[in-house]
């Protein structure tokens, strides 16, 4: 296994400068991740840098808080598409799930993955704010919507991945959607653990050390 295949090589902050997409990229490069993840103002940079490259591009939309209208989020969602990626990491409306307003946040969904088309759809539940039945539901409209991937946190939260959340996910989404490990992954033990349990990628600004600290496994 190369974990290098599995990774999304992230960079959110909102200071990150053009020097440090540029850096991203390179490192992306170089040790061949599967994609970059980045806010929406630097597609064009990212697509220039990666050109050329097996490298995937994505991008967050209603990050990190996930509480924009749904019009927002499907003009984001038009625009990074727009711009390049070919990914797209969105999140889900917290308060519309934990106000038990389901149908709201399934059209929501359903209207994002029908911009995305063809593209990749993740999205991010931040299971760090979610009761135990909420994350459940929130993998049940997920799954409904048909969006290819639930990932469990933006980085932002009061937490990231846990071993109970994954194998939770897996439980309830079983093969129907791919699942999007992410917050809190520094090293190569915790990521292949995470693998282990079903997860198909690793959302991480560690990318780099954690494929060094693969080669010492």
């Amino acid at each position: 296994m190369r974990l290098n295949n599995y990774i999304d090589h992230t960079l959110l902050k909102p200071v990150a400068s053009t020097t440090d997409i540029v850096q991203l990229c390179e490192e992306a490069k170089i040790h061949n991740f599967y994609a970059v993840c980045v806010n929406g103002c630097h597609l064009p940079l990212v697509k220039k840098q990666l050109v050329g490259t097996q490298v995937k591009i994505a991008a967050v939309i209603g990050f990190p808080l996930g509480a924009t209208s749904t019009k927002a989020k499907i003009c984001e969602a038009k625009i990074c598409i727009a711009h390049g990626a070919d990914e797209i990491d969105m999140v889900i409306n917290l308060g519309w799930l934990k106000s038990g307003k389901f149908n709201l946040v399934l059209d929501e969904l359903k209207a994002i993955k029908t911009v995305v088309g063809n593209q990749v759809l993740k999205v991010i539940i931040e299971t760090c704010y979610l009761t135990q039945e909420e994350k459940i539901k929130a993998c049940g409209l997920v799954t409904q919507a048909k969006a290819d991937f639930i990932k469990t946190s933006t980085g932002f939260g009061s937490g990231g991945a846990t071993v109970e959340d994954i194998e939770l996910m897996r439980q309830t989404v079983g093969n129907n959607v791919r699942i999007k490990a992410s917050g809190g992954i520094k090293d190569a033990k915790t990521a292949l653990r995470y693998i282990d349990l079903g997860v198909d990628r690793i959302g991480t600004s560690s990318g780099v050390a954690i494929v060094l600290s693969e080669l010492n496994l």
